[in-house]
């Protein structure tokens, strides 16, 4: 498919409340699957970002189970992540489910060691790359952003995605950091980031935002809106013809990281 259609909501999220939350996006996938390919949600969107996941954290049920009934019932993929508990570990997991049910997953790999992050969750070692309707996808957590290395188009994926709870008073980094993946991977970014305020009082303001791959942003939605729906189409046509026209990539140099 040389077009795929992207949607986010950039909202609240309620603290540490699963049920409450999936409801609230219940409604919103819901009314807006009809018009998208994928629906991105953001980093822990059933409890927003604790560092508590005892007795709060699932095993893969409910929420899986959850994000591949609404991707069949409204043939749409779904990604974000959630707290999840494994092998009496808990982990900061991102799914990403298609709607034959077909299920991928990215564990964390940079947990936030200002919040310490990791002293709650195991982090990851593996990258993942999914491919869908013909795109290959990156999806990546919030504090990732921060690592090029790990970000790094080594597999040609087409669209990098970062799902977020980041926070009002480092969020120029955000902005700034996600217009330079896009540029320096020659790739659609995305970055979902939640509003509000959570229980420790800190401020979220959004800035989730779609650029292209020459770091223009063409989402189109006032950056702050604590409730804005947004929706984008990619082409993928557009983006190969320009990375033949600038060669970028293919001057990259040939590191990795084991």
């Amino acid at each position: 498919m040389s077009t795929l259609a992207v949607s986010y909501l950039q909202t609240n999220l309620i603290w540490e409340s699963p049920e409450a939350n999936r409801q609230k996006f219940e409604t919103y996938i819901s009314q807006e699957a009809k018009h998208t390919d994928l629906i991105v949600l953001q980093e822990m969107f059933t409890t927003g970002f604790s560092m508590h996941p005892e007795g709060i954290a699932e095993t893969e049920e409910p929420t899986l189970s959850w994000l591949k009934n609404l991707a069949q019932k409204h043939d749409v993929a779904i990604t974000g992540s959630v707290m999840l508990l494994e092998n009496k570990k808990h982990y900061n997991r991102l799914y990403f489910v298609k709607p034959d049910g077909e299920t991928q997953q990215y564990d964390k790999k940079h947990l936030f060691s200002l919040a310490h992050e990791e002293r709650a969750y195991t982090a990851g070692t593996q990258k993942l790359i999914v491919t869908y309707k013909g795109w290959k996808i990156c999806p990546l957590i919030c504090y990732d952003l921060r690592f090029p290395a790990w970000s790094r188009n080594l597999e040609d994926y087409d669209l990098l995605l970062y799902v977020a709870n980041w926070p009002q008073k480092r969020i120029t980094a955000w902005d700034a950091l996600l217009k330079a993946r896009a540029i320096e991977n020659m790739a659609y970014v995305i970055g979902v980031n939640r509003t509000g305020k959570d229980v420790n009082d800190f401020p979220y303001v959004g800035h989730s935002a779609i650029y292209d791959y020459l770091g223009q942003k063409i989402s189109t939605h006032e950056l702050e809106d604590p409730h804005v729906v947004e929706h984008c189409r990619l082409d993928k046509l557009e983006l190969l013809k320009a990375r033949e026209k600038f060669g970028f990539l293919k001057d990259r140099d040939d590191l990795s990281i084991d």
